[in-house]
Formats: structure tokens, sequence, C-alpha cells
């Protein structure tokens, strides 16, 4: 299976990025729990250089909580600062401003230096689409400033939202990278939502990601679909799930399609249990 989406809109959300960075002492890269390498754009990891960088793990609540604090080590012995954040409950959001400030102290106090008055901390979000961006930037705010879906792509443009302590932040779209030269990142990508379902085969994204719970955690998937034992074939298991959910064509023919869809969506809502795809490494 090949997955390829690199829309228009994305390169010109790269240009904008680069434009950007003069305006901001600190970046919050924006990454996905459950996909912390997955979810990492390469491109803007080179353009943002050695800007300060807050690295946030988003949707903390879907995954493995173990697995969540070892990465967080791995950031940390990499001397990065990473927080995990539920934006649903809000859960580690409140420690965000106080970084961003601390981050921006170096650069605000050399501006001061040479004779520029004191000015507020000023960031900016960046991330792949469908990392949540939104809800945590209005979760951050404590009312909604931006449009939520749970769709990638459904921010537009960019805009200026104060947050407490007086930290200014910016708005950017999510950017994905061109070329995908990493099967397992395409599919993890496509598996927790960043890419649009028009794009890839939804049955065999779906089989992947029960290859991968058959060999990694079996059980939530065998208690979710009351199966005895996970079949050898992925497709066995979307047909077993397609019978148990009713999801059935013509002559109650097991609609495997419908039942792709129907894991894919419970998956993502954390329905089979918290899941980490990538473990740190190195």
């Amino acid at each position: 299976m090949h997955i390829q989406w690199y829309p228009g809109h994305m390169a010109r959300a790269r240009r904008l990025l680069r434009e950007n960075l003069k305006l901001v002492d600190v970046v919050i890269e924006l990454l996905d729990a459950r996909i912390p390498v997955s979810s990492r754009n390469p491109q803007i990891a080179a353009i943002l250089g050695h800007m300060p960088r807050l690295v946030v793990l988003n949707k903390a609540d879907l995954a493995d909580g173990a697995v969540t604090l070892r990465w967080l080590e791995w950031f940390s012995i990499r001397g990065t600062p990473a927080i995990a954040v539920d934006s649903t409950t809000g859960k580690g959001l409140g420690e965000v401003p106080l970084l961003v400030e601390e981050l921006s102290n170096g650069k605000i106090q050399a501006l001061v230096s040479r004779g520029r008055r004191p000015r507020s901390p000023r960031c900016m979000v960046v991330g792949i689409p469908n990392v949540g961006k939104s809800l945590f930037i209005n979760a951050l705010v404590g009312r909604r400033v931006t449009r939520t879906g749970n769709r990638p792509g459904v921010t537009r443009g960019q805009q200026w939202i104060r947050l407490a302590r007086g930290v200014e932040l910016l708005d950017t779209p999510g950017v994905l990278w061109p070329k995908f030269d990493d099967r397992q990142i395409a599919l993890k990508l496509a598996v927790t939502g960043a890419i649009k379902e028009e794009v890839f085969d939804v049955e065999d994204v779906a089989a992947w990601l029960v290859g991968w719970l058959k060999e990694h955690c079996p059980r939530p998937l065998m208690e979710r679909y009351r199966l005895e034992e996970v079949p050898a074939h992925g497709r066995q298991v979307l047909e077993l799930i397609a019978r148990r959910r009713g999801l059935l064509g013509a002559g109650g023919v097991p609609d495997t399609g419908r039942a792709a869809i129907h894991l894919l969506k419970e998956f993502r809502a954390g329905k089979l249990g918290r899941v980490t795809l990538d473990e740190p490494c190195g």
C-alpha cells in the first residue's frame, strides 16, 4: 500500500512557517502521544533549527501512560523540554505558559540589553494535521477561539491569541511532509487520523492495525469484539467485526469496508485501550 498526501495548502503553510519564526521566541511542537516519532514532521525540525522548543505530547489520555513517561525521559535526555497533556480535561496545560515564559527569557533579556522595552513572551504552535492543535489551544485559553474538528485540515489561516501570564501565541495550520518514505509511519498516521481516509484503503490500514494489536496487545481487541482468538489475517478479523456489529451487505455478506471504518473510529476514540504505536529507542 502506498500513501501520499500533500495538498497545495500545506506547501503554502510551510513557507508561512518560515516567515513567522522571526515573530516568536519559542515554538511549541505538538505531537500525538500515541505516535511521537510518526507525528513529528522532519521538515519542521529542519526549519526550526536552534529555535527554543517545547515538545507537547497531546492526547496523552489515549496513549499508554508508562510509554509516555519513557518518551518524556527520552526528550529530557536530549535536552528538549517536554510535557504530556490531555487537552480534553486540561491535565498538564497549566505548565505550558510557565515553560514558554522560561524558554523565552533569554531572547527577551537580550532585547532589553540592546535598549528594547520588555515585552510579553511570544510562541507559535506547530504540528501535523489532526494532532489536536485546535482543541489544545482552546483548552489553553479557556474558551473557543479556533475551530475544532476530528478531520485533518480543519484549521484555516492563523491568528494571535493571548494566554495566561501574558503569553502571546500564534496559531498556524498543520503541515504534513510531501513524501512518506517510511511505510510504517504512513500507516500509523492513517490509523490515528492524520491523513484523510479518501487517500488510502481503509481495509488495508485497518488490517495492519489488527496485526499490530494482535502482536502487541490482543486482549482489548478480543474483548471489544468478543473474539475467542485473533485470526491470522486482518481481513478475517474485519469479517468477524462486521458480523458482531451487524455491518452486513446484501445476502448477509459481511461489509468489511464499514467494519474497517468502525474499527479505526473505535481505536481513535480509545475504545481499544490506551495504546502507543511508537516506542522510544536509541
